[in-house]
């Protein structure tokens, strides 16, 4: 979930929000692949200090550790907040190294937005499709292509002379 960015502000450190910062949409993508990679190995040792300190803060509030300040801490959804704003962070900069990376090895952005165009018209599906045979006329019957009752046809020749010979013993009486 996204975290608005007044939050992040309120929650972090001055050179933790300008670190932050960089990652939203305007800034992200003026940064070369350098600046990038240092910025997300600083917000990868910023997301593991508060992973940390959330965990220290919880054993805490269970009696399991030592507090570390003059009290123990009594709530930790602050620390956790701030770890889950470095998580994001890092992943819209991961997203971005991997974009770059990729437009490297595979041409232009425009490339690959004709590509992704020209992929989008193959896969395209018809969302009307036709209503059948029975568009704008009644119903017609429909033959069934199976004969309802299967007889072997030497048993059709069988009784018709035998109903043959029956009336032809009537007659003559």
């Amino acid at each position: 979930m996204s975290v608005p960015i007044s939050t992040e502000k309120r929650l972090l450190t001055a050179n933790e929000f300008d670190v932050v910062s960089q990652s939203h949409y305007p800034a992200i993508c003026g940064l070369s692949e350098d600046a990038l990679a240092s910025n997300l190995k600083l917000l990868r040792e910023y997301r593991r200090k508060a992973r940390d300190r959330s965990r220290q803060q919880r054993r805490e509030m269970r009696g399991k550790a030592e507090p570390r300040g003059a009290t123990a801490a009594r709530d930790n959804t602050g620390t956790e907040a701030k770890a889950a704003i470095f998580a994001g962070a890092v992943k819209r900069l991961n997203r971005e190294l991997g974009r770059i990376r990729k437009a490297g090895s595979g041409g232009s952005q425009t490339d690959i937005a004709r590509r992704a165009l020209e992929l989008k018209r193959q896969n395209r599906v018809r969302h009307h499709p036709s209503s059948g045979r029975t568009a704008n006329r009644s119903m017609s019957m429909v033959e069934n292509p199976n004969p309802t009752v299967s007889m072997d046809p030497r048993e059709i020749g069988r009784v018709s002379q035998a109903v043959k010979v029956g009336q032809a013993r009537r007659d003559s009486n």
